[in-house]
């Protein structure tokens, strides 16, 4: 059985104490430091005047650009050095230029094998009609995976420095709403009518781009743009609540995590099979198909996703700090 203590004892302990403090019910500086009672400040008259002829000599002596001889040569140096590193970055760009090969030409360092090879091999190896979408989402997927980490990554830190505090009290918050309606777009009929029309032939649209990526010019990227100004042109016309009801800030989050997560696994996948020389059992289809080019069309979505929300994402940021 443990030893029974008194409560003076108890509260002697350090663990104790250590308690206390980190709850906040006792403060160990509290009656233990020597205050000493405030004592009017006495303004010297002579200390004043001092300080108004030391303020007077530096305005006079360094800030006084005009007729200071230093700031004056300063200058000068500064505009005939700034002039002589302008002309010698053009000449240097000018001899550097000079020495690059003539454009088109078959001995040129771009025309090798790498070049050769997408051209040639790009439709059997990839599946895509697209040889551009076959190179950025096959032969360098893992980069275009770091783009767009880099997109999802930067619009964290943007919402993170510029997003509300929705811990306030309730008068901050009803001034904040006012404020916030400042932003709210006014019953445009005619904006909204039109963006009624538009707004699903600029998804359709952005949705075939997307889509059609691996078979012609488009993908992810520019298709995920379309999709994103769609989604900033209806919260012009209708407003916040209205495009609440489809896209908040948790579908930002979830819809740019799930995204990232199958291409980062789908693609880890990939990579692992064929830096092993294993089937991957991803069939490429029949080339020109909606459905080919194995993982390039998913993975094409996935990057649509990512980009359509972080275009929309930046701008309800940078509008008012908030979806």
């Amino acid at each position: 059985m443990s030893k029974r203590i008194s409560e003076e004892e108890y509260n002697r302990k350090l663990s104790n104490r250590v308690r206390d403090w980190a709850t906040g019910e006792k403060d160990p500086y509290l009656g233990n430091l020597e205050v000493k009672e405030q004592t009017e400040l006495a303004i010297n008259p002579r200390t004043v005047r001092k300080h108004k002829r030391d303020l007077e000599f530096v305005v006079k002596n360094v800030y006084n650009t005009k007729n200071n001889r230093f700031y004056k040569r300063f200058f000068r140096f500064y505009r005939l050095a700034a002039i002589a590193s302008c002309i010698a970055l053009i000449t240097i760009l000018l001899v550097a230029v000079s020495y690059l090969p003539p454009v088109g030409s078959a001995e040129n360092p771009s025309n090798n094998e790498v070049v050769e090879k997408y051209v040639e091999d790009g439709l059997q190896d990839t599946g895509a009609v697209n040889i551009v979408t076959g190179m950025i989402l096959d032969y360098r997927a893992f980069d275009t995976f770091g783009e767009s980490n880099v997109l999802f990554i930067a619009t964290c830190t943007v919402l993170i420095l510029m997003r509300r505090d929705k811990k306030k009290d309730l008068k901050q918050a009803e001034a904040e709403r006012k404020r916030e309606s400042y932003y709210e777009p006014k019953a445009d009929s005619i904006l909204q009518k039109i963006t009624f029309l538009l707004f699903p032939i600029i998804l359709i649209f952005g949705i075939y781009v997307v889509l059609n990526g691996h078979l012609s010019p488009g993908g992810g990227f520019s298709g995920g743009v379309i999709i994103g100004v769609g989604l900033i042109l209806y919260r012009n016309a209708f407003g916040l609540k209205k495009t609440e009801r489809f896209f908040t800030e948790k579908t930002y989050k979830w819809v740019s995590f799930s995204a990232l997560t199958f291409y980062c696994v789908a693609k880890s996948y990939s990579f692992f099979t064929g830096a092993n020389h294993l089937e991957s059992g991803i069939s490429l289809g029949t080339a020109g198909d909606i459905v080919s080019a194995g993982l390039i069309l998913p993975l094409n979505i996935c990057v649509g996703l990512v980009v359509a929300c972080t275009t929309y994402a930046f701008y309800s940021l940078f509008r008012k700090g908030g979806f």
